[in-house]
């Protein structure tokens, strides 16, 4: 493997088979309702193989089994695609949309494990993570699907969307809990621009356009860049049938943002969005890291904070303000509250361009303006903090004392070079400054991941 990526070196360094380990040894006492499975994705390609961009490296999906205070196992698993086997994604009839790296984000719904790759149909997966194949909805989805779905605590149905660079350029999907798609509908006025991840609220759908679009001379095999031309946009769509012919578009600063914390309407009707972005130099640097080009920053993400958008569907226009000084990235909430409004928001912050200063998670309550800080040492790197709602969302149960909305737990799992191992923790989410409630020893370091879920035996 060339040392000349970076994506292929330290908490990168992709892992060469899959294993089964069982009887986790567990530290402190996890908590029984903990019942399920930890399950994240990443981009691992084969030994031998040097992908042209860290986004198209193979998917493995590696998984922590809990049940009942007991850490049953450990498995990790390359997502069998015809990709993983050397299939191209463009053929003589256009794209396959089955030649997927199905690296990006692994989700339930309606029964159904699904590892996503935004290009490409998901890939559906058992609970033990074996591939079953490429899922298509029956044949209702005959487009690629976003690796960033949301799904409605509310009505439960899933929301998502399929972006091209060629007409049709988006589509958003409705499915039902389910799993049926109820409805699919062409967005109006969309663009080439680069759609990763989108919100949705009580009554709309939220899509960002940013300043990256469609590059037919960029060669790394995602044919994406920086464009001035290209205008920042956010859509608004109502939700429901017929909703796309309504939908708005308020241009806005020029920048990109990759993902989005939540989305929600305020008391007046106004729709906050809340996501980290960039500007030029920042993509630029952050691209030049994901393709191993250089002039590129020591960490994936470059100079990446947090914006609050405020549309004021009424008058016609948004307010955007930079709300952290952070760089940060892979921002979740507690998902009872997507497209509702969230007090508290979680996020991991990287350091600085030049790789100084810690990996650390952070908290941010956004009812009084302050954050919470965890840093970890040199050489350690937390995974996307996943929630998990404690069993009594009065917070008796596991939770210091803390309000309904983060009584529960948050699940990491962080790699240790100097140890060239990675363990689990489950910490409070109340509280970032107390002890790990729980820590889970993996048998084997994990390289440093995407998005992932976790997935409680309900499901």
């Amino acid at each position: 493997m060339s040392v000349d990526k970076p994506y292929l070196t330290g908490h990168y360094t992709p892992v060469t088979d899959e294993i089964t380990a069982t009887t986790l040894p567990v530290e402190g006492t996890l908590p029984p309702e903990l019942t399920g499975r930890l399950i994240r994705n990443s981009h691992n390609p084969k030994p031998g193989i040097t992908p042209t961009h860290w986004f198209k490296g193979s998917g493995m999906v590696h998984g922590v089994r809990l049940r009942e205070g007991r850490a049953e196992w450990y498995r990790n698993r390359w997502v069998h695609t015809p990709a993983l086997e050397g299939a191209p994604y463009m053929t003589e009839r256009g794209p396959d949309l089955t030649a997927s790296t199905a690296g990006t984000h692994v989700i339930e719904h309606a029964g159904r494990l699904l590892a996503l790759c935004e290009a490409n149909l998901p890939f559906e997966l058992t609970a033990d993570l074996e591939t079953v194949g490429a899922y298509d909805f029956g044949g209702r989805l005959t487009s690629a699907m976003t690796a960033h779905p949301k799904e409605d605590p509310v009505t439960g149905e899933l929301h998502f969307f399929a972006s091209s660079p060629f007409p049709p350029y988006l589509i958003h999907h409705v499915a039902s809990p389910d799993g049926q798609v109820l409805d699919s509908q062409e967005v109006p006025d969309a663009s080439a621009a680069l759609k990763h991840d989108f919100a949705i609220t009580e009554h709309h759908v939220v899509f960002l356009e940013g300043s990256v679009t469609f590059d037919p001379a960029e060669h790394s095999g995602i044919p994406y860049g920086w464009s001035d031309a290209q205008r920042s946009r956010i859509g608004v769509m109502p939700r429901g049938a017929g909703g796309a012919a309504g939908i708005r578009w308020f241009e806005i600063d020029q920048g990109y943002g990759m993902h989005f914390a939540n989305a929600y309407e305020d008391a007046y009707g106004r729709i906050v969005v809340e996501g980290p972005t960039v500007g030029r130099t920042g993509w630029q640097r952050s691209w030049n890291w994901w393709v191993g080009a250089p002039d590129r920053g020591a960490e994936p993400n470059s100079g990446s904070r947090t914006k609050r958008w405020t549309v004021d569907l009424a008058a016609g226009r948004v307010n955007e303000e930079q709300i952290d000084d952070l760089t940060v990235e892979f921002p979740t909430i507690n998902d009872a509250f997507t497209g509702r409004e969230h007090r508290y928001q979680y996020a991991l912050s990287f350091p600085d361009d030049l790789g100084i200063g810690n990996h650390t998670l952070v908290k941010y309550d956004r009812r009084d303006g302050t954050r919470q800080l965890l840093p970890f040492g040199n050489g350690q790197l937390p995974s996307e903090a996943v929630f998990v709602p404690a069993a009594d969302a009065s917070g008796s149960s596991g939770s210091s004392g803390s309000s309904e909305e983060d009584a529960g737990y948050l699940l990491t799992v962080v790699g240790d070079l100097n140890a060239d191992a990675s363990r689990l923790l489950v910490l409070d989410a109340s509280d970032l400054s107390l002890p790990p409630v729980a820590t889970v020893r993996l048998p084997r370091r994990v390289p440093a991941m995407i998005h992932g879920s976790w997935i409680p035996d309900a499901a």
